[in-house]
């Protein structure tokens, strides 16, 4: 009787055994690369201060990677003739070229100091938090020891990252699909609050959007006219873009949530969230508290980091970021 009920209990246990991320540590690499965060602090900085735009692309390309596969990099890799890569999933053709460069200028400066030791995987997370500090954004604690991951396909892309096309119950149920709840989805939508979209993302919102009306009403009506004389040309120029927060582009805030209300959220995805009572609540409670919106993006970030990582022999530390160690999908 006494040995049923150890072995019950033996096997009960097993139920209970952690996920990878519980391997993570914020001192995975004080002994093996100690000059680590100082090195992706000094590249990070470099670039920002050069491109200003590559905090708010470097947020986007983490939350592309993190939704596909975990956070593994596999949004890095290149495609060959063998495979179609994360990167040329159509959603993904409009990730900054500066997120990418930001990644591999620190891949670069570390396999100088440290060679063959920290992970693409790792080197992103760490980045994303950093560029976000040093625009005003909260700190969040990002635990280290990420493999990168020995998979990506173009295919696995379009049913695991929202559009901003999709409707709230679609993008709710993205999230839901990966853990996540509806406070934490809005709180990650604020990330929005830098950056900027390209003006096909919501053209058929501000020209010829009914017959009744030239732009989608939900615009606030001198934004939405000041949208259509930005974008006018953004057939000639796909390149053509507008900030995501027309009133303080580049600092991490509150503000995107204080402009949704007024009509000045720039996609549609964006104004409504202001408009679906599941999330108008939560969208109400960081407009009026920015420190709320912090503590709540840090929670959401911190058990964004830690999704579906690779830990062991799961993964790889790639020598370079855009391939895999050896000829694999």
């Amino acid at each position: 009787m006494a040995l049923n009920l150890l072995i019950l209990l033996f096997l009960s246990s097993l139920t209970f055994i952690p996920p990878s991320h519980s391997k993570l540590t914020t001192t995975y690499y004080q002994k093996s690369c100690p000059k680590l965060e100082q090195i992706i602090q000094d590249t990070i900085t470099n670039k920002q201060i050069t491109s200003p735009t590559t905090a708010a692309g470097t947020v986007r390309l983490f939350f592309h990677d993190c939704m596909v596969e975990g956070c593994d990099a596999s949004v890095l890799v290149s495609s060959n003739s063998f495979n179609k890569a994360e990167r040329d999933a159509d959603i993904n053709l409009s990730l900054p070229g500066d997120a990418f460069d930001v990644v591999v200028r620190a891949k670069t400066a570390l396999e100088l100091s440290c060679p063959s030791t920290v992970s693409c995987a790792d080197i992103l997370a760490l980045a994303t938090r950093d560029l976000i500090t040093m625009v005003g954004g909260p700190y969040y604690n990002v635990p280290l020891g990420r493999k990168d991951g020995l998979v990506s396909k173009s295919s696995n892309v379009q049913a695991n990252v929202p559009r901003p096309t999709m409707s709230i119950p679609e993008i709710i149920s993205v999230f839901a699909s990966k853990g996540f709840s509806v406070q934490e989805m809005v709180a990650l939508s604020g990330a929005h609050t830098i950056g900027f979209s390209h003006c096909k993302e919501f053209s058929d919102r501000i020209f010829n959007y009914s017959k009744s009306s030239e732009y989608d009403p939900t615009y606030n009506p001198r934004y939405a006219e000041g949208l259509r004389k930005a974008c006018g040309n953004y057939h000639q120029n796909p390149t053509m873009s507008a900030f995501n927060d027309v009133m303080t582009p580049n600092k991490f805030d509150n503000m995107y949530f204080q402009n949704l209300p007024r009509g000045l959220g720039l996609l549609a995805s964006d104004r409504a969230l202001y408009g679906d009572e599941r999330t108008k609540p939560f969208v109400e409670m960081y407009a009026k508290d920015q420190s709320a919106f912090f503590e709540a993006f840090a929670r959401a970030m911190e058990k964004l980091s830690v999704y579906g990582v690779k830990t062991g022999r799961e993964g790889e530390v790639r020598h370079r970021c855009d391939a895999f160690n050896s000829i694999t999908t």
